[in-house]
Order: C-alpha cells, then sequence, then structure tokens
C-alpha cells in the first residue's frame, strides 16, 4: 500500500431475497423493553440524482429503529431465592446461605462439563510441541513470561491469560496425551500470579475466560496424580470466583463484564454450595446483556469478532448448565437465537466473515463451527439495521453495505472509521473488500499500522482530505464524526430483470468541509452488475467556495488480477475461476495503488486497490462508477 502506516492515518476529526431471519426477536410471552438510550438519527434520504433514478417502482422500506438497549425478562425465581440472591449481593459467603450449620466443603467440581465447541486443533498440536502459535505466530512456551510485568501483544494477553489455548489443545488429541502439557503452562502460569488483581491477567475480560476455560476443560488440569497440586487448581478456580464476584463490574466494557457474568454463573453451577451465586450471576448476566445487545442481536461495539466471543461464552455456559442436568433461563436461549443471525448477515459466499470492525476474513469452517455449537439455525438477517449493515443476496453474490454511525465511544472495540463502505463477493471469490484485521494487530499484522487498519482510507469508500470521517483514536477509540445517518433500501425494476437499490448518507465530513457523503449502490438480482455513484452535497444552504482533494478507494480480493485499460478511466479484474469484470468510471484519472487484506487467521496478504481521486467542489459533485461481469 502507499506507505501504509502513514497513508491510512490521518488527522483525527429489496429485493426480496432469501437472507430472512428465522428466528424471531423474542418469544410472545415475552415483553421487550428499550432502555432510554438514543442512538444516532437516521432520516429518509434526499431524492436521488435523475442518472441514479432508472425507472424505480417500489415503495420506501419502513424507517428502521435504531440501535437499542434491551432489556431480557429475568428467570423466574421463588422469594426465598430472591433472598438468597440479595444476601449474596450484600456480601454474605454462599456457604452461610446454602448451609448454614454445616461445615464449609472442600473445594471440588461437582460435574464434567463436555466440551460444545472446537478448538484449533494446529494450534493444539503446537502446544504439545512446545509452542504457543497465535495468529501465525510462534513463541515457545518457556520463553514466555507469565508475570504481571510481561508486556504481550494483544493477541498473546488474551490467549495466555485467558486461557483461550485449552480448547485448542483439548481438541488435538486425547486427554492423556493433552494433560502434561496443560498442567506444565496452568502451574507456570499460577507460579508467576501468586498475588489476586495484579496485573493484565486480573482484567475482568481475561479472568472471566479463564475460569469458564479452567470449568469447561477441568480434565487437563486436573487430572495430576498429585494431590496438592489438584487442590491447589481447585482453590485457584474458587479463589477468581471469589475475586470476580467482587470486581465483575469493574470491566473494561459490556463484553468483558458479560464474558465475567458468565464465569460467575459457571462456577455457581459447578462449584459447591454455589446456589445463592448463580442466582447472581444470572441476574448480572440478563442485565449486562441487555445493555451488550441491540435489538435485532447485534453487539452495540458493532464488531463480528465480539459477537463471537459473545456466542462462544454463551455456548459455554451452557455446556455448565447441561453437565448439571439444568436447563439455562429461557432468555439465555432466546439471546443465542438473536446473537447467530446478524453475525451471519456478514458472512459471504463462501461463508466467511467480511472486514468489518476491526475483525478479519474469519474462515467459513469457524463460523460453522460456532454456530453449530450454539444449536441455532437460523439464515443471515438482510437488513440488520439495528447493528447497521445491510446485505443483499443476488447470487451468486454477496453484497455488503455499512449503513450506521460507527459505535459509540463507550462501546468501540476497535472502532473503525469505515461508514458507507461496501464489500461484494461473487462464488467463491472476493471482489471489492476492507483491508480489516486491527483487531488482531500483535501477530502478523505490526501494532504499528492499527490504526491505519481502522482508518477510512483502509476501507472501500470515499475519503476527503486525506482524512477520517470520524476520528480514530487510540486504545480502539473512537472521537468526534459521524452522528447522523440517512438510508433508504428498496426493490427496483430495470429494463432487462430486476435489482436491489441502497441509498445513505452520512453527515461525517459536514463540520469539516461543509460536505455530505451520499452514496447509492445498485445490485442486479443476478449478481452480475454492481452500479454505484458517490455525492458530495453541500451541509448547508450555501456550498463554500474552493476545492478539497477527495479520493474513492476499492480494495480488491487477494486473489483479483488488476489490468488498467489504456485510456485511464477502466480496469478488468480476472479472477481465478476464469471470469472476467469490467470496472469503468467516468472519472477523469483512476490509478491502482498497493494494499493489504488481512484473513481470519491474521495474515496480512498483499493485494491492490482502484482509486478514483482528484479534487472536488466545496459546491457539491458526483462520481459514477460500474462494476460488470463480462460474458
Amino acid at each position: 500500500m502507499d506507505d501504509l502506516s502513514t497513508r491510512l492515518h490521518d488527522t483525527p476529526q429489496d429485493a426480496v431475497d432469501d437472507d430472512a431471519m428465522a428466528i424471531p426477536l423474542r418469544d410472545d410471552r415475552q415483553e421487550e423493553l428499550a432502555l432510554a438510550h438514543p442512538a444516532p438519527r437516521r432520516k429518509p434520504p434526499a431524492p436521488a440524482t435523475p442518472d441514479m433514478a432508472a425507472a424505480e417502482q417500489s415503495s420506501e422500506s419502513a424507517p428502521g429503529r435504531e440501535l437499542a438497549l434491551s432489556d431480557l425478562d429475568p428467570p423466574d425465581i421463588t422469594a426465598g431465592e430472591r433472598f438468597l440472591r440479595f444476601a449474596y449481593r450484600l456480601g454474605v459467603p454462599g456457604t452461610a446461605l446454602s448451609a448454614p450449620f454445616r461445615k464449609p466443603m472442600r473445594p471440588r467440581l461437582l460435574a464434567t462439563v463436555e466440551k460444545g465447541l472446537e478448538g484449533d486443533r494446529v494450534a493444539g498440536m503446537a502446544l504439545r510441541a512446545g509452542h504457543f502459535l497465535v495468529h501465525g505466530v510462534k513463541a515457545p512456551i518457556a520463553h514466555v513470561d507469565f508475570s504481571p510485568v510481561a508486556k504481550l501483544t494483544p493477541p498473546f494477553d488474551r490467549v495466555v491469560h485467558g486461557f483461550a489455548w485449552l480448547r485448542d489443545l483439548d481438541a488435538s488429541g486425547a486427554r492423556t496425551q493433552c494433560a502434561p502439557t496443560a498442567e506444565r503452562v496452568f502451574f507456570a502460569w499460577l507460579d508467576a500470579n501468586g498475588v489476586v488483581g495484579k496485573g493484565p491477567a486480573w482484567k475482568v475480560e481475561n479472568a472471566g475466560h479463564r475460569q469458564l476455560s479452567w470449568l469447561v476443560h477441568a480434565p487437563l488440569i486436573l487430572s495430576s496424580q498429585d494431590r496438592t497440586r489438584r487442590q491447589r487448581a481447585l482453590e485457584a478456580l474458587c479463589e477468581t470466583a471469589r475475586w470476580l464476584d467482587r470486581n465483575v463490574t469493574r470491566a473494561d466494557d459490556r463484553l468483558g463484564e458479560m464474558i465475567g457474568w458468565c464465569a460467575i454463573t459457571a462456577s455457581g453451577l459447578l462449584l459447591p454450595e454455589g446456589k445463592p451465586r448463580r442466582l447472581f450471576g444470572e441476574a448480572g448476566l440478563l442485565r449486562c446483556l441487555g445493555e451488550l445487545v441491540g435489538e435485532d442481536g447485534g453487539v452495540l461495539s458493532r464488531s463480528p469478532v465480539a459477537q463471537m466471543d459473545a456466542i462462544a461464552a454463551l455456548v459455554d455456559l451452557a455446556a455448565c448448565y447441561r453437565a448439571m442436568r439444568r436447563d439455562p433461563p429461557a432468555s439465555l436461549e432466546a439471546m443465542l437465537g438473536l446473537l447467530v443471525p446478524p453475525l451471519l448477515a456478514l458472512t459471504h459466499s463462501d461463508g466467511a466473515l467480511g472486514n468489518w470492525q476491526g475483525s478479519g476474513a474469519v474462515s467459513a469452517q469457524r463460523i460453522a463451527a460456532l454456530v453449530k455449537a450454539s444449536g441455532i439455525r437460523a439464515r443471515p438477517l438482510r437488513d440488520a439495521r439495528q447493528w447497521g449493515y445491510q446485505r443483499i443476496s443476488a447470487r451468486p453474490a454477496v453484497l455488503q453495505f455499512d449503513t450506521s454511525p460507527p459505535p459509540l465511544a463507550r462501546h468501540a472495540r476497535n472502532g473503525c472509521a469505515s461508514t458507507l463502505a461496501f464489500e461484494l463477493s461473487h462464488g467463491e471469490h472476493r471482489l471489492v473488500v476492507n483491508c480489516g484485521g486491527s483487531a488482531l494487530a500483535g501477530g502478523q499484522v505490526p501494532v504499528r499500522i492499527e490504526q491505519g487498519l481502522r482508518a477510512t482510507a483502509a476501507h472501500s469508500t470515499l475519503v476527503l482530505g486525506d482524512a477520517n470521517s470520524t476520528a480514530v483514536l487510540i486504545n480502539g477509540k473512537l472521537g468526534t464524526g459521524v452522528g447522523e445517518v440517512e438510508m433508504d433500501r428498496r426493490a427496483i425494476k430495470l429494463e432487462n430483470g430486476g435489482a436491489t437499490r441502497i441509498e445513505a448518507s452520512h453527515d461525517g465530513y459536514a463540520q469539516r468541509f461543509g460536505l455530505i457523503h451520499r452514496r447509492i449502490l445498485i445490485l442486479r438480482d443476478d449478481g452480475s452488475e454492481l452500479r454505484g455513484e458517490d455525492l458530495l452535497v453541500p451541509s448547508g444552504r450555501k456550498g463554500k467556495r474552493g476545492k478539497v482533494p477527495f479520493a474513492i478507494r476499492f480494495h480488491l480480493g487477494p486473489q483479483v488480477r488488476l489490468h488498467m485499460a489504456g485510456n485511464g478511466k477502466g480496469a478488468t479484474l480476472s479472477l481465478p475461476d476464469g471470469s472476467y469484470w469490467q470496472f469503468h468510471s467516468g472519472a477523469e484519472e483512476l490509478s491502482s495503488e498497493e494494499s493489504i487484506w488481512v484473513d481470519g487467521e491474521g495474515r496480512p496478504h498483499p493485494v491492490e486497490q482502484l482509486v478514483i481521486q482528484g479534487l472536488a467542489s466545496r459546491g457539491g459533485g458526483n462520481f459514477s462508477w460500474l462494476l460488470k461481469k463480462m460474458g
């Protein structure tokens, strides 16, 4: 890419298809409430320019509800159970509430959990060979510093301190083959983290992930014949559960808190005399989920990676309920049914994820394994309006379009300035993509370009003045920028068939340049043609004088071969299956530049991008382009 580390950094500032949600938002017997939490407004868009109107014959789509916090009904409990939960929340020990006149039981596990979600066998084999394998980077176990003062990159921090590696190790072979490695790493970690609450290991999210992993994969760390070592492991489980009881609400964000509540609930299920803790955990978990997930099931960070983490945690918790032969609260089962369809909305024709809000192109196998483990059978959401994404399935093509402001600062995780960016796939191949991968930085993706991967220029959309549409800050956070998005979706009729048209606009450049960016995308029902127009409209009654540099970027998929036309206004894209696509623009200058694309394993791949660039009048302008399959 054209000096990626500097170019991507900048100054902060239907057609009815078969993609419909198969799971209702709520059971008819449940009452859905919305907390008072206004989101940036969306208004019906202004009329399209005449050259894009093309014989439309449809009604405007109904306005969508905003991203809103949703309440979940708490489980039905008796008055006695309500008292237990209240007393436990006040700090009364669970043993005093469950058996006040009996000697406290020694730590032990009440059941063995059947693993639900499969891990990465390759990473597990690497562990048995003596290495952590994180996003393609190997690190010898003997050289990893587990201590609180160690400076680990974010991916290694999550894997090492969250014990995510236990799932991978469990998938690599029989328990007798894996247990020695698990015990070696487990006790090395305990030796280095003797002080409870100190260091990155005791972030609520890491502690929650660790506790869940210990409980679900307990046989790997409790197989020792040494009673002293087994007792030490059980005491570590109890100590972590007590720490989470006191600190779960101090998580960095709602997802971290939700992981902590899952761990507390699982501990209440599997550790002795845990009924008060379970009641306490269930109530906290349901309350937290209501503040984490929007009405259509998308997490408020708008991150597919965070969506996957939430589903995986609930899958592990459901496995703990099954181990105890208990039914989980109906609201938890309903939440799993709510979380899966939005995630599927961001899958392409090949079943893998698009690169949105920091995620890489997570493989179809991982997505399928997660959905299978959840037990939910659902189709992708066609219109995940509250989550902020639109999906058009025009088989064999799939179009994904970001039609929402970025997440609010308090929800953002690896937040990206991606408003009005799109991705397009055709069959097994991706034509237009976003760079993605900022959430995976610290493996093969260098940390130094993490902010660049979150910039507007790293997405297939228009950039004004080499500035982000929303300010990209450190630590995955976002500043001011896009506050309002207008969106309209409708089916239209063309001369040779039908199409789906989406029009959206954002105000991210209004304050700085006095311009509104409006984008119109029209995808034919057979997936053979995508027409687009990017318009710049004055935000006030009068346009400002002068000009501002603009660039419309189209990052190309990893298997696309680019051939520029001789006139400088078009290009041919060839795919491995022998098909050809023609890109044409009426702009005076069309060029190609280097770019990168990050896959689901955190590996960066060199790709190319098409760039329409020039100077735009502050009085407004429009730029049309066409991507069409030849033959």
